[in-house]
């Protein structure tokens, strides 16, 4: 089902002509770039394993390091410090799958992670929401919503995120109202944040609800993900290792990723800020297998670097993409999938916003990653989601998936016939061969405006943010949800009152 929209340059918008059926599903047919060379690679390998076994890891929960140490880990009670054996590590990553399927509510809302399989998923998490007309504010219930119809509205999207945090929920029943609005307006498959295990199991049990199935069913396929974001440097919380237990028993996907900012919580050389990184991401892994061999897992890079004049983190530079080419390269090393993201530390939808994202995503895609997170509306290093943005990003991403799309040579597409049909100096406007494909030869835009000055000057002169709102505008207005069962709904709504009566989830491990 095609819902990618473009704004006509009277800001109507209209169905897109490109098939959204092909961005569905997106594979990408380019090499990856390699940073380094194989002896450097290995070198980075060689450093994360010996920091393993001569420094380790600092495991907060008790529960985490019983579990490393069954497996044979070093745990030492007192230091709270869990070292590894190289082989014993390795052995243990290496029971991951290579690849895995995640599907959603709807039949054709399925797709592969691993191998040269791509998706794009949605901002995830920032506090704070803005548009043009009300600017930076505080993340609300509704404005989560409108971010998950935007999220819905376009197919070049496949995963959803917690896009901006709904600050008037009260914590303590925040994920319940939160996954409600998520299986009632979307069909895609989603992220469930890992905070705490009482939260996690109503989220959970939410979806197996409107998915309609019985929780065997449930769990043999993936339908969800969370990420884990090691406590840089070198830690491993409370949280963090709750939430790869609980994913790893429920066979729901989980990306570990190190937030390593080169200068700040890991070494300012890159290839020490990657070993870390690498470090961090295998303890996790290994703990996720260790729980339940074969668990759905994914290799997440977030290396990038900070502002040394200001300690600010810096996304979108050269380093980020230099560590995104890098990232990919340990995840296949290891066999792993690939998460990175598109990110940016722009404080406005403006042009910094869309170089920086570009270049975070040059670097995501041609390092071979599988899942690009913060694909659409990411702004202010994360601190805000933005409306505009999310569309000047669903336009990039659109813009990538056609790029991935094959282009098919033979006898009819190398248009010897077409040059029978023109005299030398002419035009190929008006040959057969140019109007039996102008409808469809062409990636069409959803947000570029290709008139003319005058033209553009007489439609309004926007420019490209204002564009953005008013394609936002007009998505919103048109959204239809997917359906969902009345009854599917009324059993989530009995279980959220239920649970409220309950006093909600304790946000804790």
């Amino acid at each position: 089902m095609a819902r990618n929209r473009r704004s006509s340059r009277r800001g109507e918008s209209r169905p897109s002509i490109q098939p959204g059926d092909s961005w569905l599903r997106i594979k990408n047919p380019y090499p990856p770039i390699a940073q380094f060379s194989e002896d450097e690679l290995e070198a980075i390998h060689l450093t994360s394993l010996n920091l393993l076994r001569d420094k380790g890891i600092k495991v907060l929960s008790a529960e985490a390091r019983d579990r490393y140490r069954e497996a044979g880990a070093d745990v030492s009670e007192d230091t709270l410090m869990v070292q590894f054996d190289p082989d014993m590590l390795l052995q243990t990553v290496g029971q991951a799958p290579q690849r895995f399927t995640m599907y959603g509510r709807s039949v054709n809302r399925w797709f592969e992670v691993g191998d040269n399989n791509l998706v794009f998923a949605t901002v995830g998490g920032p506090p704070h929401y803005s548009d043009l007309e009300n600017g930076r504010r505080a993340g609300t219930h509704d404005t989560f919503r409108d971010l998950l119809r935007m999220a819905q509205n376009y197919d070049v999207i496949h995963l959803t995120t917690p896009m901006v945090e709904p600050q008037d929920l009260p914590t303590h029943v925040r994920h319940l109202y939160m996954t409600r609005s998520v299986v009632s307006l979307t069909d895609k498959p989603t992220f469930v944040y890992s905070r705490g295990r009482e939260a996690v199991a109503d989220s959970l049990e939410i979806l197996r609800i409107a998915h309609g199935i019985d929780q065997q069913a449930f769990e043999n396929r993936v339908h969800c993900y969370t990420v884990v974001n090691a406590n840089s440097p070198l830690q491993l919380d409370e949280l963090m290792c709750a939430g790869i237990i609980d994913f790893a028993k429920a066979h729901q996907a989980m990306i570990l990723t190190p937030f390593t900012l080169a200068g700040a919580m890991a070494p300012v050389t890159l290839p020490g800020a990657l070993a870390q990184q690498n470090a961090e991401a295998l303890a996790g892994i290994a703990l996720a297998q260790i729980v339940q061999p074969g668990a759905p897992v994914v290799y997440g890079g977030f290396t990038s670097n900070v502002d040394m004049k200001t300690g600010a983190p810096a996304f979108g530079t050269p380093e980020y993409v230099k560590a995104a080419f890098a990232s990919g390269q340990l995840a296949r090393r290891y066999h792993l999938p690939y998460r990175t993201s598109n990110v940016n530390a722009s404080n406005a939808p403006d042009a910094q916003s869309a170089y920086e994202s570009q270049m975070s995503c040059w670097g995501a895609i041609m390092g071979g990653c599988n899942i690009l997170l913060h694909g659409a509306g990411w702004l202010e290093g994360g601190l805000t989601a933005s409306l505009e943005k999310f569309v000047i990003d669903v336009e990039m991403l659109q813009m990538f998936a056609s790029l991935m799309q094959p282009v098919v040579c033979n006898e009819d597409t190398l248009a010897a016939s077409a040059f029978d049909e023109i005299e030398p100096g002419g035009h190929f406007f008006g040959t057969q061969h140019t109007l039996a494909r102008y409808e469809t030869a062409f990636y069409a835009p959803l947000l570029s405006d290709w008139s003319n000055f005058e033209t553009w000057t007489e439609n309004g002169a926007l420019d490209a943010t204002h564009r953005a709102n008013r394609i936002a505008r007009n998505a919103l207005a048109e959204f239809t949800p997917p359906p969902l069962d009345q009854a599917l709904l009324e059993e989530i709504d009995a279980f959220i009152e239920q649970r409220v009566r309950a006093g909600g989830a304790s946000l804790s491990a």
